[in-house]
């Protein structure tokens, strides 16, 4: 499956995950591979002996079946192409039910209906249209969560046109349903990171905090890991980044970033560069971090004020153009870093 979901090769800031530390609790086991069109790491102590690859790549398959627009078949597909029999199941329900909450907080700065603005601009499964004031006047009357409902298990649209676009969300809530599996299982330390999007329980193999490394918003990163910003500490929470520097295209001389801004339907234009979010679950944090960077500094600084469960790491462009940092106190740094 191809997801644009916070992709590294898509954009977005990607999260490096790194060890430290003594005394080492017990065996641990690592699986690696390609998902969503990206790569996932789990690193989980294994004191069963028992390689869970096989059911993790079921997981994902059926994740994928709910939300790829790369699968025709898809719950998300079959919304977008009106078919009219598609019912939901509970993984759709839960992701749209934070995603109106998410929406109502940020004042319609998230919004699931961007699809049609998304495809338009190049960023979605349909080619690039050619974008000028009047297409986008068009297309923004299919935008807006108040124009589709819950009846049950369906989803009703008020008009045929509006798409749905769950790519700022999904793949930090795939990261809890991964993580959700291997809880159940009473495993007591893992770590799950999918595209960049981390979540821990526990401790590492080391016997310490999981140690995120946040990378640079710089273009030509491409590597994670190469160039670090700085080195965050995960105890039992999630983190996810949003940045502009990965997923963009240039045109006329101008930058045009993969973020949408859901009012003007254009990307977004401010000086944030990335925005990383630490929160309960990858839902949440995933939830927020896009918002946030269309927000903008100023607004996203008084949203984190007013919303102390998360915490958030910006970084943001000066008038001279030199590199900014601005976080919340909650953030626990590596001592090393």
């Amino acid at each position: 499956m191809r997801m644009r979901i916070h992709l590294p090769l898509f954009a977005l800031l990607i999260l490096t995950l790194i060890s430290c530390g003594t005394n080492t609790p017990g065996p641990y086991r690592k699986i690696a591979g390609f998902t969503q069109g990206t790569t996932f790491h789990i690193t989980y102590e294994d004191k069963a002996n028992k390689d869970l690859s096989g059911n993790v790549d079921s997981i994902f398959r059926a994740f994928d079946l709910t939300f790829s627009e790369y699968i025709p078949n898809s719950i998300v597909s079959r919304i977008n192409q009106n078919d009219s029999t598609v019912l939901l199941d509970d993984m759709f329900i839960e992701v749209y039910n934070k995603s109106v909450e998410i929406n109502k907080e940020t004042n319609g700065a998230f919004d699931l209906t961007v699809g049609p603005l998304v495809n338009a601009w190049g960023f979605g499964p349909e080619k690039k249209v050619k974008i000028d004031s009047s297409r986008i006047d068009s297309l923004l009357q299919y935008v807006g969560m108040e124009k589709i409902r819950l009846e049950g298990r369906k989803l009703v649209k008020k008009l045929p046109g509006i798409k749905i676009d769950v790519n700022s969300i999904a793949q930090g809530y795939c990261v809890d349903v991964v993580y959700r599996y291997f809880e159940s299982l009473g495993i007591k330390n893992f770590m799950v990171e999918i595209g960049g999007e981390v979540r821990t329980k526990g401790k590492n193999p080391k016997a310490d905090f999981w140690r995120i490394g946040v990378d640079k918003p710089v273009e030509g990163n491409n590597t994670a890991g190469e160039a670090l910003q700085t080195i965050i500490l995960l105890d039992n929470q999630a983190v996810t980044t949003s940045g502009n520097y990965r997923k963009y295209f240039e045109e006329n001389g101008q930058k045009f970033s993969h973020i949408i801004d859901p009012h003007t339907g254009y990307p977004y234009k401010n000086n944030l560069l990335s925005v990383t979010v630490i929160a309960k679950d990858g839902l949440t944090a995933d939830g927020y971090d896009t918002p946030l960077m269309v927000l903008g500094l100023e607004r996203a600084r008084q949203f984190l004020k007013q919303h102390p469960e998360l915490q958030g790491y910006m970084i943001y462009s000066d008038k001279t153009g030199q590199f900014k940092v601005e976080y919340t106190k909650g953030i626990h740094f590596d001592k090393e870093d």
